[in-house]
Parts: structure tokens; C-alpha cells; sequence
């Protein structure tokens, strides 16, 4: 028979496992580790709709609990990381893109080619989806700039160029809202299919389990 005496005991130690559990989560989640899923085709094809990834938040500094601010900066993104960040235009919104300029690069974009500093670069992630080349005037999808990323920003494009919204038309992004760098697929299915109905279930892509994102 168990005396109430050791039902609070049981109790006691049930709450402060589960409160230890939620601090340990927390923490994680603040300093370490955080998920996230893709809404759009904008990566495409490096990340998918349905893609669920994890991002490094230990990548670029210690950032304060709960603000997500940054605390002490160590590392700087560098061209090519994918990073998850606070949407310059709406900051209760997160982005994912590709650092294709960091702070005192010139970029430049013509007829779809990426520039830096006036010298083409290669870019194996460029995705483009249609041939035709857009003037200046007609919008800075495929000319854009030249523009010189400030000090602690860097500027950010979509891997699928001709449907993706980013710093050619918003600008850059400041170092301090950047939350972390992209960096493996933990799951991958297709969210056009209605949750929990068998077509949801079938079209899971277990190929894109574990992929480290490049």
C-alpha cells in the first residue's frame, strides 16, 4: 500500500521530470536546434514543398532566450549557406534562402548571371524555369543591381530564381535576424495530399531523409 506521503513523492518527482524535459526542450530549441518545414517552391530543387529540415541556431553566435537575439556573434554566414531568417518586411514571418553576397560584396545580376565584385561566379544552385530574359524595367528578376551589401547583412536569393521572392526585391538581411544555418532533412512529404489519409502517407519521400543540405 502506498502512503500519501510517498504519492506526493511520486508526484513530486513526475512534475520536476516533466519540467526538466520542457527547459531541456527550450533550451535546445533556443541555443542549439530548431525545425522547420517548406511552404513554397522557392528552393526548389534543393528543398521541396513538405520538406522538414533542421537549422543549426549554434552556426553564427549565442543568441538571448526567447527574444532570439543575438548575444556574442562567432561565426559570419558565408556564401552558399542556407539560412532561415526573420523576413525583413514582416518579422513574424520566417524566409529560407541562399547567402549569395555578404557585407562589402558588389552584386550584380545580368541576364540571369550572378556577379560579385564584377566577376561571374559559378552557381550550381541556380534553377530557372523559363527561358525568357526580363529587362531591367520589367522588374529585377533577371538585371538587378549593382548593390553593395552593408555591414553585418548579407543579401539572399531563392534557389528557383524565376519564382522566388527575395533580396532582389526587399533588399538584405541583417546578421542579428538571421536564426540559424539549414543543414539536414529529418522528413519529406507531399502536403497537397490531406493529412492523415493514405495518399499523405504513401507519397512520404524517404530518399530525402537525412539529406545534409548543401
Amino acid at each position: 500500500m502506498v502512503s500519501r506521503k510517498q504519492k506526493k513523492s511520486l508526484i513530486r518527482e513526475y512534475v520536476e521530470a516533466i519540467a526538466i524535459a520542457i527547459l531541456l526542450a527550450l533550451f535546445i530549441r533556443t541555443f542549439i536546434v530548431q525545425a522547420f518545414k517548406i511552404p513554397s517552391g522557392s528552393m526548389l530543387p534543393t528543398l521541396k514543398i513538405g520538406d522538414h529540415l533542421l537549422v543549426n541556431k549554434f552556426s553564427y553566435g549565442l543568441r538571448l532566450p526567447f527574444t532570439g537575439a543575438l548575444l556574442v556573434p562567432w561565426n559570419k554566414p558565408e556564401r552558399g549557406d542556407v539560412i532561415v531568417f526573420k523576413f525583413p518586411k514582416d518579422r513574424s514571418v520566417d524566409y529560407i534562402k541562399r547567402v549569395v553576397g555578404v557585407a562589402g560584396d558588389t552584386v550584380t545580376i545580368k541576364d540571369k548571371h550572378v556577379f560579385i565584385n564584377g566577376e561571374a561566379v559559378a552557381d550550381p544552385h541556380a534553377h530557372f524555369t523559363s527561358p525568357a530574359i526580363m529587362s531591367a524595367n520589367a522588374g529585377p528578376r533577371d538585371n538587378f543591381g549593382p548593390v553593395t551589401v552593408p555591414k553585418d547583412s548579407v543579401f539572399v536569393m531563392g534557389d528557383n530564381r524565376d519564382n522566388s521572392y527575395d533580396g532582389r526585391f526587399w533588399g538584405f538581411v541583417d546578421q542579428r535576424d538571421i536564426l540559424g544555418k539549414a543543414f539536414i532533412l529529418y522528413w519529406s512529404w507531399d502536403l497537397e495530399q490531406p493529412l492523415f489519409s493514405v495518399d499523405r502517407m504513401t507519397s512520404v519521400r524517404w530518399s530525402r531523409i537525412g539529406d545534409l543540405i548543401h
